[in-house]
């Protein structure tokens, strides 16, 4: 009996504290925010959106300036090719060809080169948004009383009261008057000198 005793006494000891810890989380006071929303109406983001636009819209009309030529010119060198029909080119239609390609060459370099710059500046836009975001979500939460947000999108159902977007949005545009958007030259590190 007494070794009964023992192992219930044992068991029941081993239970409290696993009861005590599940009891000392705090119930979820949860808040949402709409951040497609938060990110297309901040001032400084529809800037940053415009700003952005503007260099797609730049490197479209500068990619139409390289390739229509280049289209034209490999048209125009076909048809030489194929008026010799099984003869061989001449070595100025050979200097045309070879001057094509590397005109293609180059602005292909150029367009890729451009590319990651815009790359690049789409993910600074993003990075200096979202630096400032994360400290607005605590702020928002302490003065909300709030221990957990969620993004509105992955929810299935809320209510107005708990829909903190306006909150965020009034400090993003406060804590993030502008946006830089064009992201800084890559340094690249460099090698050490050989002796």
């Amino acid at each position: 009996m007494r070794k009964l005793l023992v192992c219930a006494a044992i068991g029941a000891s081993a239970l409290v504290p696993a009861a005590a810890s599940a009891q000392s989380i705090p119930a979820a006071v949860v808040a949402v925010v709409d951040l497609d929303r938060v990110t297309s109406q901040c001032n400084a983001c529809k800037t940053a959106a415009n700003a952005l636009r503007s260099q797609v819209t730049a490197y479209n009309n500068r990619e139409k300036a390289l390739i229509t030529p280049l289209q034209a010119e490999a048209k125009a060198i076909q048809t030489a090719v194929d008026a010799l029909g099984s003869k061989q080119p001449d070595a100025a239609l050979q200097n045309r060809a070879n001057a094509f390609r590397t005109r293609q060459q180059t602005a292909q370099q150029e367009l890729s080169r451009q590319q990651q710059q815009l790359q690049r500046n789409q993910q600074h836009i993003q990075r200096q948004i979202s630096q400032k975001l994360g400290p607005i979500y605590q702020q928002v939460m302490q003065r909300r009383g709030a221990n957990m947000m969620m993004e509105v999108g992955s929810t299935l159902a809320t209510t107005t009261s708990v829909d903190v977007t306006n909150d965020v949005l009034t400090a993003l545009n406060s804590a993030l008057p502008s946006i830089q958007a064009v992201a800084p030259a890559e340094t690249r590190p460099q090698q050490p000198q050989g002796r």
